[in-house]
């Protein structure tokens, strides 16, 4: 159940924010800086809640390619699970077959009308199912490896993207601006 007071953001895990709780924080202290500046108006507190509201919007830019990576690394890591668990069948079946063979060459040796299956054969089925356990172990290793490494590379990228969006947008207004712009047109 979402907390509905705004304070309550500040509260949080900082990797379970959302973009609406960077709304709320983004209120909260609008509400403290319109508090603070005065009626004959303040240059030094207007440059300060400039220097905030860009900061805000970076947070949330941040806010919201975590949660993008997040949910990323999900369905990344559905898919390699998906990946392992069809090696893994692929791997009990060349295993059951493998002892299906053996039983019934050790079972039908008097039998004149028994498949015979060369040692060459057996080897190439053994050799087969020992690939087969490799790569599961490679697939199970790399899924360790992307719920590890892929976070951090990513970090470092989005910050990279952001700089280069936030250069390319200008005059672009985001939510933040709007409600400060708001709140100051509504207080003279």
């Amino acid at each position: 159940m979402e907390d509905l007071e705004p304070a309550s953001a500040f509260d949080k895990d900082p990797f379970e924010l959302t973009a609406e709780d960077v709304y709320d924080i983004s209120y909260v202290i609008g509400r403290e800086l319109m508090k603070v500046s005065s009626p004959v108006g303040c240059p030094g507190v207007s440059e300060l809640q400039y220097k905030i509201i860009r900061v805000l919007e970076m947070f949330e830019s941040l806010v919201n390619k975590h949660n993008l990576t997040v949910e990323e690394l999900k369905m990344e890591q559905a898919n390699l699970k998906a990946e392992t668990e069809r090696l893994h069948r692929e791997l009990q079946k060349a295993s059951s077959e493998t002892r299906q063979s053996e039983d019934k060459a050790s079972v039908d040796l008097a039998d004149p009308n028994r498949p015979r299956f060369t040692l060459g054969e057996l080897r190439e089925v053994l050799q087969e199912r020992n690939e087969l356990k490799a790569k599961l172990l490679v697939v199970q290793e790399e899924l360790q490896y992307y719920k590890n490494s892929l976070v951090s590379s990513k970090e470092a990228s989005v910050i990279e993207r952001e700089n280069a969006s936030t250069a390319s947008r200008g005059s672009e207004q985001t939510m933040i601006k709007k409600l400060f712009n708001f709140k100051r047109r509504n207080n003279p």
